[in-house]
This record gives C-alpha cells, sequence and structure tokens, in this order.
C-alpha cells in the first residue's frame, strides 16, 4: 500500500509540475519498454570495475599528486553540522559518497566552474562548494524534484548558507537541466555524475558533460558498477580511467 501511495503522490507531483512533462513522458516510455536499461551489462562492468578498483588513498595520490586527508579532519566543524542537519530532516535521500574524491579534484584542478547531476542532501554539493569559494567559484547543480516524498524544500538541506552564494541548482532532469546549465557556462574544470541510473541516461549525459569538460579538467561518476555505461563511454573515446571502491561501491574518474 505504501508504494501505492508512493507512486499516487509522485503522479500527482508531476501533473501539477506542466514543466516536469517530458520527463515524466521519458518514464513512462522506460518503465513500459525499457525497464533492463538500469542493469545493462552489470556483471561484465562488476569484474571490469573490481580488477582496477584502488582506494581514495591511492587514486588522490596517483592522478592528483596530493596526500588525502579525511575529510572529517580537514572539515571538522563543517561535518558534524551537516551530519546533524541530515538526522533532523525528516525524508530519507541518499547519504554522503566519496567526498575526499570530490574535494580533492576541485583543489587539483583549481577549480572556478564545476557541475554535478544529483543532490539529495547535497553532500557531494558541500564537498565542491568548500573547495570552489576559496575561488569565488560556482557550483551548477541539477536535481530533479522528490516529487513522492514531498521533500523538495529538503534538497541540499545540509549545505551551510555561507556557501550557498557559490551555489546554481536547477530543479529538473538532466535533459532539462544541462542545456540551462551549458547555456550560463560553457566550460567547467570539474563535472560529477550521480542521477539517472538507467545506461541510456548515463550514456546521454557522460557525452553532455564530457563536450563540456576543459582539457586538464577532472570527470567523476558514482555507482558506475550499475551498468556497463562508463566502461563503454571510456572504452569509445579511449580513455584510461581510474576506478575506486568505496563503501561497497564503484567511482570512476580520470583526466580529461
Amino acid at each position: 500500500m505504501s508504494e501505492l501511495i508512493r507512486v499516487a503522490k509522485t503522479f500527482i507531483g508531476y501533473a501539477k509540475r506542466p514543466d516536469l512533462y517530458p520527463e515524466l513522458g521519458r518514464k513512462i516510455f522506460k518503465n513500459i519498454f525499457n525497464r533492463k536499461s538500469a542493469f545493462r551489462g552489470k556483471e561484465k562492468t562488476a569484474e571490469w570495475a573490481k580488477s582496477k578498483a584502488v582506494s581514495q588513498e591511492v587514486a588522490i595520490e596517483n592522478l592528483f599528486g596530493i596526500k588525502m586527508q579525511n575529510f572529517a579532519e580537514i572539515f571538522p566543524s563543517e561535518l558534524q553540522e551537516s551530519s546533524q542537519k541530515e538526522k533532523d530532516c525528516p525524508i530519507k535521500m541518499g547519504g554522503a559518497g566519496a567526498l575526499e574524491l570530490i574535494y580533492y579534484s576541485c583543489e587539483f584542478a583549481n577549480a572556478k566552474n564545476a557541475v554535478e547531476t544529483g543532490v539529495a542532501y547535497g553532500w557531494s554539493s558541500l564537498a565542491a562548494l568548500l573547495s570552489l569559494e576559496k575561488r569565488d567559484g560556482t557550483l551548477y547543480s541539477s536535481d530533479m524534484p522528490y516529487l513522492g516524498q514531498d521533500g523538495d524544500q529538503y534538497v541540499g538541506c545540509i549545505v551551510p548558507e555561507k556557501l550557498k552564494k557559490n551555489w546554481k541548482l536547477f530543479r529538473h532532469a538532466d535533459k532539462e537541466s544541462l542545456p540551462k546549465i551549458f547555456g550560463e557556462n560553457g566550460s567547467f574544470d570539474v563535472v560529477h555524475y550521480d542521477s539517472d541510473k538507467s545506461y541510456e541516461g548515463r550514456t546521454w549525459a557522460y557525452n553532455e558533460l564530457y563536450k563540456h569538460l576543459r582539457k586538464g579538467g577532472v570527470f567523476l561518476s558514482d555507482d558506475i558498477g550499475d551498468n556497463s555505461a562508463y566502461q563503454d563511454f571510456c572504452e569509445k573515446n579511449s580513455i584510461e580511467t581510474s576506478v575506486v571502491e568505496f563503501e561497497g561501491k564503484f567511482v570512476g574518474l580520470f583526466i580529461k
């Protein structure tokens, strides 16, 4: 029954937002005709990612020439404050990921402009913004409204007020948000993907983000073991990627 209520809330949420109808159409098509795309090539990529995987520390030192410090050591007060905000949040969203990878990617790239897809509580946003604020840079974020949870007002809730002047949040699906973001800024120092998990969604976004990543910039993607989209993208473009295993999942990253 709870699942039916969630689906009903989601549909009503879409009905109230004509600007989200294109994404609703894509979801209906995917659920009817392409339900297996989230797992396409999963077994192949699971073995590939496992064979290449290293720790965050090793990847950061090998790629960036930086000795990693834990996020909690660098930003103890920010981490404590944001952790409390997550505990106080009345809805459940995705938790913190590999924060050090995101932070050090921005540090290495001397980033002034970064783009991410997927926000949830805002942990990845926090990691990027703590680097970007040093150079008065800007983080552009794409995130779909949480229509089934009435949780729009909580997206990015752990990001401190002092950092929001460096943050632009676009509340549509990637296919609507990213063209708007690229219309404001055409070149980025760091890109971070963590949204649509389908094979087709990833493939489309990877290509768009890659085109707008400057040479020498850093590309990151979470959850690359879900399907083979990231592996196929790297092989198609002759990209030598690093893979990090973090909390049982895999993150892909490379320097363009």
